[in-house]
């Protein structure tokens, strides 16, 4: 067995350029976001578990794996969610990776991934935080187990100014919960001022069992989105947003990027006209001509 590659889908608008992927952690992550797509698979439902048998193995699979892409960490469940502080299956990853000369992604909400910097030293490394809202209240009603954001944005600091590149992902966004976009600004000044090299931004996208999941936890909560996405489209297994109200939204989002002077990227929206860079923030982390990518 080999480092597996991400599963690019293009039939939802996926524009990532070739990686790998790996998640140090099974079930449904300890950060408990409500609107967490990950639920539509079942190795990501239940108890977090450690993959133990992957942190004994790591250093067998890296070996079999020739090409040296950039390793995402994670796109289904954190890589720092709570548990790794204890089983540090996420840290053996990371050092058998940087030992080997392969290029890393951390993709996270978790202030713990300060942790490893020393690691992150060691090869080309980018640290994309999400950050859904600047309002630690609204934080705490959709993504309850993270770190609160202003946390996530001293971890970016610390990071930044180790001199590893930083990213923000504001994803997902939520009409009429997390949409506010002088609260969007605040996160996109914060970003520009530690340091962050882009925004890569994302609506909400609803999976099948999603919103049963949330009236469970919050009614109210759940009909305000099921009205939202009414009229929506479903696209590969998920429904969006309609069309015209994800372009507004990114649209003016961009803007404010723009503004303050950072890169822009939408991630599965089917607009890459609004992209000035890779979505993913890998483009730190590589090596090469990448200017073809970008058009």
């Amino acid at each position: 067995m080999s480092l597996p590659a991400f599963n690019v889908v293009k039939s939802c608008f996926c524009t990532c350029l070739p990686k790998y992927n790996i998640n140090p952690y099974l079930g449904r992550c300890g950060h408990k976001c409500i609107y967490c797509y990950a639920i539509k698979f079942p190795s990501f439902t239940g108890p977090t578990t450690p993959r133990l048998k992957l942190k004994e193995n790591i250093y067998a699979i890296i070996k079999r794996t020739r090409l040296r892409l950039p390793v995402m960490l994670s796109d289904s469940t954190d890589p720092y969610q709570p548990l790794e502080m204890e089983y540090k299956v996420t840290r053996r990853c990371v050092e058998a990776l940087a030992e080997h000369g392969f290029p890393l992604l951390i993709v996270t909400k978790s202030d713990l991934v300060v942790r490893d910097i020393d690691l992150f030293k060691k090869t080309p490394t980018v640290i994309s935080m999400t950050i859904t809202t600047s309002r630690g209240e609204i934080a705490k009603i959709i993504e309850p187990g993270a770190p609160d954001p202003h946390s996530r944005l001293l971890a970016l600091k610390e990071l930044a100014e180790e001199g590893i590149p930083v990213t923000v992902r504001i994803d997902p966004i939520i009409p009429s919960i997390n949409a506010d976009m002088s609260d969007l600004e605040r996160i996109v000044y914060e970003a520009s001022r530690i340091g962050a090299r882009q925004i890569t931004a994302s609506t909400m996208k609803i999976v099948r069992g999603l919103l049963p999941a949330i009236r469970r936890i919050n009614p109210d909560l759940s009909s305000r989105i099921a009205e939202l996405y009414r009229d929506g489209e479903w696209i590969s297994g998920y429904k969006y947003l309609r069309r015209d109200l994800r372009l507004k939204i990114l649209s003016s989002l961009k803007e404010i990027v723009h503004k303050h002077g950072l890169e822009f990227a939408v991630c599965r929206e089917g607009f890459p006209q609004l992209n000035t860079t890779v979505c993913d923030g890998s483009i730190y982390c590589r090596k090469g001509n990448l200017e073809k990518y970008l058009h």
